[in-house]
């Protein structure tokens, strides 16, 4: 079979542990051996980001804005202990944060649903898309621990020097804590456009949930925002799509979510987004089998696997055990990038070829084929084998096979 020429690349960000062993796998055996792989690479390595000063994730944010498609494998984002582990000189940020921030993005998750593998909602026939505000919220959140009695003050101070508002947060008796979130009006305008332009991309409804009841200023703000893009340039497209946008409180839609056949798309603040998308990934199956793009309001796309790097079973790997671990939202996202790198470019064979390698990993799961994080879950009787990686790269090989030449 002659390869999938690719005149135009993609940025690839290679990642951390079990992940970082699994994108190679799924690079060498499921998509070099069809396709003229043409990407710009960039270790994001915990390891490479130390000795880069981070550096390296700004210079893939950039490659992004350049080529406008970019696909990300799972990285470290480091604490104490990590710290300590790979000897680094700071606790490096989040590298998606970074990436996020860069690209004012929002990121849209999505589980990928199996029909041998219920939902633990039974009512679910479709999958829930988790719409997550990229930027604010606690996520840059200032903090200060109170040691003891005094008053917490509000203040702002405009760019003139003047002094506009001053409220008292708390009049502390005793030790205590007060935190400080912000939000960007032009952010939060970034966030409505990119949520109503997918929703119409996809052809889902759209919901947007915060809790403007309590959160008067900041939630309302979200809430107003949202209504004024949606009258002034969406409600026409969606009325002609035949889409709904609604807005509701966050418990309300949470409730109805639950009732919900899926299929819809949750518009949800950074922090609040965070939570559900792991809500939503565990209760339609598994962690491992959540998809992640995050989009831009200009037009640029990064997709990765929504969970982190398997760090036990990597832990495993390295004792030279033989390894069963999900690869499915990891191809998804190298199967998203290049279908995206096809639509931007009119190449028909790039995103034949990238609907035909998700496809693959779905059969041999729906074949009876589970990875450990499944079979966990399911009773013995429900698949027929739990492969370790190799075997099961092997069998999606030669589905994908089966798929390319039908």
């Amino acid at each position: 079979m002659e390869k999938i020429k690719m005149p135009n690349p993609i940025v690839e960000m290679d990642g951390d542990e079990m992940t970082r062993v699994l994108w190679s796998m799924i690079k060498e055996e499921l998509i070099k051996p069809f396709v003229d792989l043409n990407t710009e690479y960039y270790d994001l390595s915990l390891p490479n980001r130390d000795a880069t000063e981070d550096q390296v994730t700004i210079q893939a944010a950039e490659a992004i804005k350049r080529h406008h498609v970019g696909v990300k494998c799972a990285t470290i984002t480091p604490n104490l202990q990590r710290m300590e582990e790979y000897n680094l000189k700071q606790m490096w940020k989040s590298p998606n944060a970074t990436i996020r921030a860069a690209l004012d993005g929002t990121v849209f998750r999505a589980p990928i649903l199996l029909s041998n593998v219920q939902p633990v909602v039974s009512c679910w026939k479709k999958p829930i898309t988790i719409a997550r505000h990229a930027y604010g919220d606690i996520y840059k959140a200032v903090e200060y621990r109170v040691p003891g009695a005094g008053k917490a003050e509000l203040v702002f101070t405009d760019e003139n020097g003047n002094e506009t508002s001053r409220q008292t947060i708390f009049e502390f008796t005793g030790p205590g804590v007060i935190q400080g979130m912000h939000n960007r009006d032009a952010s939060i305008l970034s966030f409505a456009r990119s949520c109503f332009t997918y929703a119409l991309a996809v052809g889902q409804d759209l919901w947007f949930s915060t809790k403007d009841t309590i959160s008067k200023d900041y939630d309302q703000t979200f809430k107003l925002l949202f209504q004024k893009v949606y009258e002034e340039e969406f409600q026409a497209q969606f009325e002609a799509a035949g889409l709904n946008y609604r807005y509701a409180l966050i418990d309300d839609v949470a409730a109805k979510v639950i009732r919900s056949q899926g299929g819809i798309i949750w518009a949800c603040k950074n922090y609040d987004g965070d939570v559900m998308s792991d809500l939503i990934a565990a209760a339609s199956g598994s962690l491992p089998m959540m998809t992640s793009v995050l989009v831009s309001p200009d037009g640029n796309f990064e997709y990765e696997a929504a969970h982190g790097t398997i760090t036990d079973h990597y832990r495993r790997y390295q004792k030279g055990e033989a390894m069963s671990s999900n690869p499915l939202a990891t191809m998804a996202a190298w199967a998203g990038a290049l279908k995206k790198r096809g639509e931007l470019d009119g190449n028909e064979a790039l995103m034949r070829f990238a609907d035909c390698l998700n496809q693959a990993g779905i059969d041999v799961y729906e074949e009876g084929y589970f990875s450990e994080d499944l079979a966990m879950i399911c009773q013995p009787g429900d698949y027929k084998e739990m492969p370790e990686n190799s075997k099961m790269m092997a069998l999606i090989r030669a589905r994908l096979e089966e798929l390319l030449t039908a």
